[in-house]
């Protein structure tokens, strides 16, 4: 960060259905960050430097009501296991898992996403929150259901919870191999799993990440669902995105954060 530089406050996006508790998915506008991290990268593992992952996750810890230290992450594996967070770990430390949960006040869930889903979760009237890193393994391996199941054993009732799939890769930006859609048939769980495949180009498919994440998170019993509906690939202003990046001839990239707390 430049002397002298003004910082514009954290940009974050918010959904109706989540509003009885703090929460935001997180744009890629009001950090401190530069060049390819520009501006309000939250990845550890980024190789941006460590000063400003420092402040940019204190920023967002800030806009949500939390003390950094408090601000929770984990290392995501792209699997199914869920961390229920009961006492805070130092960052860069939490364990290797692709959601969390927690019913402590204070302590606030943040997910990593770079045109994966990230997808927040709580059951307000009990005090439960959750948060999760879905990409299209993670989805078809069942991490949506597991952060479910966490929530239970937490209190939370299946049918009072209420989601929200927030930024991630559209339909129209996200090309995928006929093998993605083999495996995502093969999971099962919810019918008629061609829907989220339009033709592409030969034998390429399009697909409907978030569609396909609310319908796991319907057909487990989730009581209300949202969709915020944003392209991380086509939007550079406001997120970071692999599938940009990759298609840009690669090189570094940020992330940004999805958080979610709860009392």
């Amino acid at each position: 960060m430049n002397a002298g530089m003004t910082v514009q406050s954290p940009v974050f996006l918010e959904s109706k259905l989540l509003s009885p508790c703090r929460h935001g998915f997180f744009t890629r506008i009001g950090g401190v960050s530069e060049g390819p991290y520009a501006s309000l990268n939250a990845s550890v593992n980024s190789g941006d430097t460590p000063d400003a992952l420092r402040e940019n996750r204190r920023l967002i810890a800030s806009a949500m009501g939390v003390a950094p230290e408090f601000l929770m992450g984990v290392t995501q594996t792209h699997g199914t296991d869920v961390a229920s967070v009961s006492v805070p770990w130092r960052t860069g430390e939490g364990p290797r898992a692709d959601a969390m949960v927690t019913d402590r006040p204070g302590i606030a869930l943040g997910i990593i996403t770079a045109d994966c889903g990230p997808v927040l979760l709580a059951d307000p009237a009990r005090g439960v929150v959750g948060a999760a890193h879905a990409g299209w393994r993670g989805a078809a391996a069942g991490i949506l259901e597991s952060a479910v199941v966490a929530m239970q054993a937490l209190g939370a009732r299946r049918g009072d919870i209420v989601a929200a799939v927030g930024p991630c890769i559209g339909q129209a930006s996200y090309e995928v191999g006929p093998d993605v859609r083999d495996q995502i048939v093969d999971a099962g769980t919810i019918e008629a799993p061609d829907r989220f495949f339009h033709a592409g180009a030969g034998d390429r498919l399009h697909f409907d990440l978030a569609g396909y994440c609310a319908a796991r998170l319907l057909a487990c019993g989730v009581g209300t669902i949202d969709v915020l509906g944003c392209d991380t690939k086509s939007d550079d202003t406001r997120f970071f995105s692999h599938r940009r990046r990759t298609l840009g001839g690669g090189g570094p990239i940020g992330h940004q954060m999805s958080v979610i707390a709860c009392g």
